[in-house]
């Protein structure tokens, strides 16, 4: 059977790395984009070219009318959706708590838990009538190991975490997994381009591995979670990070 990926904010970085291993490993995949066509374009192009079969759909995916009708697509087209990556980054203040607002904190804070909440509320009927499903969140090491300037990127995802723990134990016994994938700084991403390049190589230095993790090996993470082989894998966070965090 061909299974149906839908990768959010999938025209760059991790998600559009993603989305071409996803569909190197056999899925059709849907590259969601906000407000990046070319580029989503492009990753479908590129799979498009390896034999695969792809298609790029604008959403908002903090709008629940964009949700709706880019699941409705992908059930007309496809028959639904058996892998959700939610991938999509919705903006964030780099800043100390001594300056933050509580506009900045609550803000991301519903756009992040919005987003999570609509794509998977969008999704999970469908995988419950077929008794399958694999559902991938992106979080951040930040979540759990704090960093000077990144309290909302931080609480955000924690808050994600323990969403995703809840969604895990409800939906195992009808045969949906949902697991966290939480790399470290990631090369090439919106969230390294705030950062110094000083600030970068203090950061690939301090990694076991001395560099900074690249969307191909979160993709590769990804692949497994969203596999039949990961079918009693649920409820997890798993880190992307080069040995920088050890448990």
């Amino acid at each position: 059977m061909v299974r149906v990926a839908l990768i959010t904010g999938a025209s760059r970085g991790i998600g559009a790395a993603t989305a071409l291993v996803l569909a190197e490993h056999g899925y059709r995949v849907v590259v969601n984009h906000r407000a990046s066509a070319p580029q989503a374009e492009e990753v479908v192009a590129t799979i498009a070219a390896a034999g695969g079969e792809a298609v790029a759909i604008k959403a908002d995916v903090t709008v629940p009318n964009d949700v709706t009708a880019m699941v409705d697509e992908i059930d007309q087209r496809w028959g639904g959706t058996d892998v959700l990556v939610h991938n999509a980054l919705t903006p964030f203040a780099i800043t100390s708590f001594a300056e933050l607002s509580w506009e900045q904190l609550g803000g991301k804070l519903d756009s992040e838990l919005r987003a999570a909440f609509l794509t998977t509320k969008a999704v999970v009927p469908g995988m419950v009538s077929r008794g399958y499903g694999r559902l991938i969140y992106l979080s951040t090491g930040l979540s759990r190991r704090a960093r000077e300037g990144m309290i909302t990127l931080g609480t955000a995802k924690a808050a994600l975490d323990q969403f995703v723990r809840y969604v895990a134990l409800e939906l195992a016994p009808h045969g949906i997994t949902a697991n966290l994938v939480a790399p470290a700084t990631v090369e090439g991403t919106k969230v390294a381009e705030q950062v110094t390049a000083e600030r970068l190589r203090e950061l690939a230095a301090a990694a076991p591995m001395r560099r900074l993790a690249r969307p191909d090996d979160v993709a590769k993470t990804v692949a497994f979670l969203a596999s039949e082989d990961s079918g009693f894998t649920t409820g997890h966070y798993l880190p992307v990070n080069g040995g920088l965090e050890m448990d």
